[in-house]
């Protein structure tokens, strides 16, 4: 019985890192949760976005900014 069971004892303690090493380094979980995340936080640049960002730059410099 002891035996067995420090078998047992030693796949499971093996067999968790290598589960959770192959399970992060499939491509698909990859992509799906670091890559989306990344482009969700850092949208790709908008022409629009940018020449907004550039008015308000200068109004600000001017001292118009968001006074009412």
């Amino acid at each position: 019985m002891g035996v067995k069971l420090e078998i047992l004892r030693m796949l499971v303690y093996l067999s968790f890192p290598v589960g959770v090493f192959w399970v992060s380094n499939q491509a698909e979980f990859f992509q799906r949760h670091v890559i989306d995340r990344k482009r969700e936080i850092f949208p790709p640049d908008n022409p629009e976005r940018r020449r907004a960002m550039a008015e308000l730059k200068q109004r600000l410099r001017e001292g118009k900014g968001t006074q009412a």
